[in-house]
């Protein structure tokens, strides 16, 4: 059985340019991975993605923010199967049922681990349309790091935080892991 993998994906277009509301209409400029089974942070662009699907495909669960919703229905045309039946876990999705309401990852990353995203979303696009490959591949795995420690430290600690309008708010996890996948997914909200 294999490890975890980390994953945050970029893509080519906003949902205006690509006059749709669907994911899979964006197109993927570039997906970031942390691969607990090697320890190595990589990018992999559209020409590589035949070297990260096998990654995938081995991985005991996909770890993301906003996973679900965003970067695995975007990344599923590129695949020959259904990315979406392979072993995940979202974040952003479990927070979602636990408090009610979606949170950026930049406010769980300042925080949980007191730092900040480099840069927002629009900027990738910006940096794929210019081809500055190094900018975009650094913003990307910038991401996936901090998917990475946050997912790490509520496993550790059993709890995340974020700032509601009434203060600093933890949201209690239960991230376990048995045999290598992830058996238990509950978050109910910390008071």
């Amino acid at each position: 059985m294999g490890k975890p993998v980390v994953l945050d994906l970029e893509t080519k277009r906003t949902f205006r340019e690509a006059g749709s509301t669907k994911p899979e209409d964006l197109g993927v400029s570039v997906v970031g991975l942390y691969d607990y089974a090697t320890g190595i942070f990589r990018a992999y662009q559209e020409h590589e993605f035949d070297q990260l699907f096998p990654i995938l495909e081995k991985a005991s669960v996909i770890v993301g923010f906003n996973s679900n919703s965003f970067d695995l229905p975007a990344l599923n045309p590129y695949y020959v199967g259904d990315i979406l039946s392979l072993p995940k876990l979202d974040l952003l999705e479990a927070v979602h049922e636990a408090i009610g309401r979606r949170i950026a990852l930049d406010e769980f990353a300042k925080e949980t681990l007191q730092v900040k995203k480099s840069g927002h979303g629009l900027m990738a696009i910006d940096y794929f349309k210019e081809g500055k490959w190094d900018e975009l591949k650094k913003y990307c795995l910038d991401d996936v790091r901090i998917t990475r420690d946050l997912y790490e430290y509520g496993k550790k600690h059993g709890e995340i935080y974020y700032l509601a309008p009434f203060g600093r708010r933890a949201v209690k996890v239960n991230w376990k892991e048995f045999n290598g996948t992830v058996q238990d997914v509950n978050l109910t909200l910390g008071i």
